[in-house]
């Protein structure tokens, strides 16, 4: 599909990501369900284990993929940090609230406007430090450090954010090695394998109803993703990546409605720095014609 013919269904194209978003909504609610029932890395282990099955309609072009030993060992690489990072977003969702956990995953793309300055030979514009910096701030308002206690859930999902960005600027190296269905393969495959010995030192029984519940995660997670993707194929990202950010709306209401959690304003308020921050990136990456270095906030999901 052409540029322009994305751009002619920018309605369709949001209203795909409105359906991305939703299905990533229902993951956190399942996994907040779950709780501390399953220690969080075997909780993880299972979700991308038993979504191994989704990878079936890959496994031809994974089969053609002529990979060398340097570009598996980048796979690799990028399995083991994204699973890493997923074990700090399972551990921070059973213990912080949602919304919570939404605003800080916000942080991913800033990350990675950082990243592919240090690491990408990206040029960081005045203008786009301002962002980082509204985004920083917008952290501190969610967190305030010295006017509350910040828990071990946010620690953890902090460096959730960090590592989901490294996970993201080295799958864009791997773009012009690979295609997609060779990429989200190959995370898939590695973050399985690089779970499993964090899950089998503190192994619990899961009971069928918890494996069960963890199918559907994987399948909503894979639904998302599918959703994401023909998104973007409908509309630019600047249409898509405004759509993204009511998931900050749909996490509040859904951690008020059915784990009464408090509707912290504070969480709101800085949810919504962190998303102007990213917004305006967005945008004067488009103005500038730049090939989407900002990923949006569902590039980051589990």
């Amino acid at each position: 599909m052409t540029a322009s013919a994305s751009i002619n269904r920018p309605v369709a194209g949001a209203l795909w990501m409105l359906a991305s978003g939703l299905f990533f909504v229902g993951v956190n609610g399942i996994v907040k369900a779950l709780g501390t029932a399953l220690p969080a890395a075997e909780a993880a282990f299972l979700r991308y284990a038993l979504g191994l099955v989704f990878l079936i309609p890959m496994l031809r072009p994974l089969l053609r993929a002529r990979l060398t030993p340097k570009v598996v060992g980048i796979f690799a690489l990028r399995g083991m940090m994204h699973a890493v990072a997923v074990i700090l977003w399972f551990f921070a969702m059973a213990r912080i609230p949602i919304a919570e956990v939404t605003a800080i995953n916000y942080l991913a793309p800033v990350g990675v406007t950082i990243g592919a300055a240090l690491f990408l030979g990206e040029r960081l514009a005045v203008r786009r430090i301002a962002a980082v910096g509204v985004a920083l701030i917008g952290v501190v308002i969610v967190l305030r450090p010295g006017l509350r206690t910040v828990e071990p859930g946010h620690i953890a999902m902090l460096g959730a954010a960090v590592l989901f960005a490294g996970s993201y600027l080295v799958a864009k190296r791997l773009t012009l090695v690979a295609g997609a269905p060779v990429i989200v393969a190959m995370l898939s495959i590695w973050v399985t394998i690089g779970l499993a010995p964090f899950a089998a030192l503190a192994w619990t029984a899961p009971t069928l109803s918890q494996v069960l519940w963890l199918l559907l995660t994987a399948g909503f997670a894979t639904a998302g993703h599918l959703c994401m993707t023909q998104a973007f194929r409908m509309a630019p990202v600047t249409v898509t990546q405004p759509v993204t950010f009511l998931q900050l709306l749909w996490a509040t209401l859904l951690g008020v409605l059915f784990f009464h959690e408090p509707l912290d304003l504070w969480v709101v308020t800085g949810g919504l720095l962190i998303i102007a921050a990213i917004a305006f990136i967005t945008w004067r990456e488009a103005v500038l014609n730049r090939r989407g270095v900002t990923p949006p906030v569902t590039a980051t999901e589990v």
